[in-house]
């Protein structure tokens, strides 16, 4: 009951899990599992998450990040995290226990590599503040309609515009050393991912992944922007 009816973000280590429990590659896993370009779980037209299969998960072993913590939540913000407890889905029987400590729970969980693989892409978000602060003047540019338009624009589950930048994180298979060496590297894909967005001429593609990769890591959109020349 808890695999229904649900809005699971997706990060992109949840994209690399998910394709290696299905034996896929990330771009097959995007179209298969997800939608957003990769950042949320599909759920079919009877309100199911696709990767059920008879009741069970067809991905148990690659499951994101959200259904390992559940019936945990996870708040992010620049100074930290912490867990709440969610209520359980009607009819499912998800608890975490009433001994022990989240620490436990976590831990039982295998949590700790996608907690490790969160900080690790977060990196990327100062990195994108600067590039945007290099490539708009808002003396000329409105700053609050700068930030509408792409926030919009990545949270959009259809009709978007291609982003290279979005593609590369989500579809990581052609940077993260797969393709090559048959290795999903975390190191390798943010390093790439970092090139491209020093390499990345265009603001608007650069402020929607931001958004985009804040949004997957469970972070507000407004850390993309709080200190990008007074973008607000």
């Amino acid at each position: 009951m808890c695999c229904r009816d649900k809005v699971i973000t997706l990060a992109p280590y949840d994209v690399m899990r998910m394709a290696a429990a299905a034996g896929l590659g990330t771009a097959d896993t995007i179209a298969r599992y997800t939608i957003r370009r990769g950042s949320m779980l599909r759920f079919d037209a009877q309100g199911a998450c696709t990767a059920l299969r008879g009741g069970l998960c067809g991905i148990h072993s690659g499951r994101p990040l959200p259904c390992r913590l559940y019936p945990l939540g996870m708040e992010r913000t620049a100074d930290g995290e912490r867990f709440i407890r969610l209520e359980a889905a009607p009819g499912s029987k998800g608890q975490y226990g009433e001994d022990g400590t989240v620490g436990d729970f976590l831990e039982d969980q295998d949590a700790a590599p996608y907690l490790d693989a969160t900080e690790r892409y977060a990196v990327l978000i100062p990195l994108m503040r600067w590039r945007i602060a290099q490539l708009v003047d808002f003396e000329k540019t409105e700053p609050a309609e700068f930030r509408r338009v792409a926030v919009r624009e990545a949270l959009l589950e259809t009709g978007y515009d291609y982003n290279r930048l979005i593609e590369a994180l989500f579809d990581s298979d052609p940077l993260s050393g797969f393709r090559s060496d048959a290795i999903r590297s975390i190191t390798r894909h943010v390093a790439a991912v970092a090139d491209l967005i020093e390499a990345e001429s265009d603001a608007a593609q650069v402020a929607t992944a931001a958004v985009l990769l804040a949004a997957s890591l469970g972070y507000t959109p407004a850390l993309v922007f709080n200190r990008t020349g007074g973008v607000q």
